[in-house]
């Protein structure tokens, strides 16, 4: 058997470390055994597809030292590789099934759908669809299709029984029927969800291990069972711990930079960073921890893969990174490799307009700029506290940034200017006085430097986003039931009132 195996990220947001995790072991795995490594793009929630980020996904992964030998941008006997590319495909597979009662025609409204979410939420219940259209007669659904009803196709899951299959990691695994639900096959408007597309894709691409994260476990079941439908051999599934932040929580972008660009543009070296990524959830012999790709490819062991959660602490990231700075790249190249980093005539030649007129001699151009050049910046509680805010009410004002232009896809100039008079409106606070220091405070870590907008717009979104989320962190954080208040107030446009009972509580103590 060649083994065949693949890494299908959606192209929907920033390249995120898991997808840079995942493929990295997808690649080490086939190099071992002298398979084939594919890359293939589930575009099909259009909503949130962008071809810029779909660019993303090949310059994160190039960065970061993964090579694909088929996909959208090399091509290969295997393609399209692009979902949105193959939609005629999914469609006949899905009314086979329909044809074969395996999956069924649900004419459920957006409506029904959230009667049926309050009735099991207030029953205690399961929640989810609750099969009302599983058992229509031929006759009602004709009638209804031909009135022009929307409707989805949804897989006919069995009542009764249980779902018994094999993990190569996890090992045997058995799932009660009656806790899967009838999944969504094919949207209203004609695209596939993720569980048919995947299924019907990796069969037609002769995928013959899928290594995934742990957190697509709950969704084994429907793929057995529509490879059992479709008369299919399954692959091989193999499911890796999943990423977790120091906290021993999943990885989240609310708490942590998910980025992959983050890790390029912060100075780590791709070969640290691969190096990294490897010790997520596997250890070499007598506990290696520094080495070469080759090398784990040459010994990769499945046997040698872990089934907890992989911790995803920088500090050990930083600790590898040291170690190939000193052993990897000679004195002599040093000033190179910085060079390729940041100072380089490009970067160098956006940043002087901003320095030109604040700097008496050029002794002060590091104390001005030092915050474009390093991550930990040197923050007090006093800066971010101008005008008796307090740091929790600070800390609000940041995430309202965050929002704000995740929501508007902004973050440069124009995006952060924007989030700032927005987060000042909805707060009731002044921009000035109030608001300015405290970003100011967030991106440069001093009352003084280059102009905030522009140095903003430099740095890039990913440090910008970083630096917010790292300043709400040094704030104390915000708690979940703070968080909770504060979007619901986010959402009606009108933050004024929590502020105003957030330092009511504060006077009274």
């Amino acid at each position: 058997m060649t083994v065949r195996v693949r890494i299908a990220p959606s192209p929907t947001g920033d390249p995120h470390v898991g997808t840079a995790y995942m493929a990295m072991f997808n690649m080490i795995f086939a190099r071992h055994h002298k398979g084939t490594f594919l890359l293939r793009i589930e575009d099909t929630d259009q909503s949130r597809s962008r071809d810029e980020y779909e660019q993303n996904i090949y310059r994160a992964l190039s960065w970061s030292g993964i090579q694909w030998d088929e996909g959208p941008d090399v091509g290969g006997e295997y393609g399209p590789y692009r979902q949105s590319e193959r939609l005629h495909i999914y469609k006949d597979y899905a009314e086979q099934l329909v044809a074969e009662d395996k999956a069924y025609r649900c004419f459920a409204t957006a409506e029904e759908l959230a009667e049926m979410r309050e009735l099991a939420a207030a029953r205690g219940g399961r929640q989810g669809y609750d099969r009302r259209y599983r058992n229509l007669s031929p006759q009602e659904i004709e009638e209804r299709m031909a009135a022009g009803q929307a409707h989805v196709i949804r897989l006919k899951v069995p009542l009764t029984g249980e779902c018994v299959y094999n993990d190569a990691i996890k090992g045997r695994i058995t799932v009660p029927w009656a806790d899967v639900d009838d999944q969504v096959l094919l949207k209203s408007d004609g695209f596939p969800t993720y569980h048919l597309a995947n299924i019907v894709d990796d069969h037609l691409m002769e995928i013959t291990h899928v290594i995934r994260g742990d957190e697509w476990m709950s969704s084994v079941p429907k793929h057995v069972l529509l490879y059992e439908y479709f008369g299919w051999t399954p692959p091989v599934w193999m499911h890796m711990p999943l990423l977790l932040g120091t906290d021993g929580k999943k990885l989240s972008k609310r708490k942590n930079p998910t980025s992959i660009f983050y890790y390029r543009d912060s100075g780590y070296l791709t070969e640290a960073f691969q190096n990294f990524l490897t010790l997520m959830g596997y250890s070499m012999t007598e506990d290696k921890e520094v080495y070469s790709l080759d090398e784990i490819i040459e010994a990769f062991d499945t046997k040698r893969i872990g089934v907890s959660g992989a911790v995803f602490d920088v500090r050990k990231l930083d600790w590898l990174n040291q170690q190939y700075l000193i052993n990897n790249i000679p004195e002599n190249n040093l000033w190179d490799r910085l060079k390729e980093w940041h100072f380089n005539d490009e970067f160098m030649q956006k940043l002087m307009p901003l320095c030109h007129t604040r700097m008496k001699t050029f002794g002060e151009f590091m104390e001005l700029c030092d915050f474009f050049f390093k991550n930990d910046l040197s923050y007090t509680e006093e800066l971010f506290t101008p005008k008796g805010l307090s740091a929790d009410e600070s800390a609000l004002l940041l995430q309202g940034m965050i929002w704000h232009m995740e929501a508007n896809e902004n973050w440069g100039r124009s995006g952060f200017e924007a989030a700032s008079k927005e987060v000042a409106r909805s707060f009731g606070i002044n921009h000035k006085k109030i608001l300015m220091p405290v970003l100011f405070t967030t991106i440069t870590g001093r009352r003084q430097a280059t102009p905030l907008f522009d140095s903003v717009e430099l740095l890039g979104r990913d440090l910008t986003r970083a630096r917010l989320l790292r300043s709400i962190e040094f704030l104390g954080g915000i708690s979940n039931k703070k968080m909770s208040a504060l979007r619901k107030a986010w959402d009606a446009e009108d933050c004024s009132q929590l502020l105003a009972r957030n330092q009511e509580k504060a006077a009274s103590k």
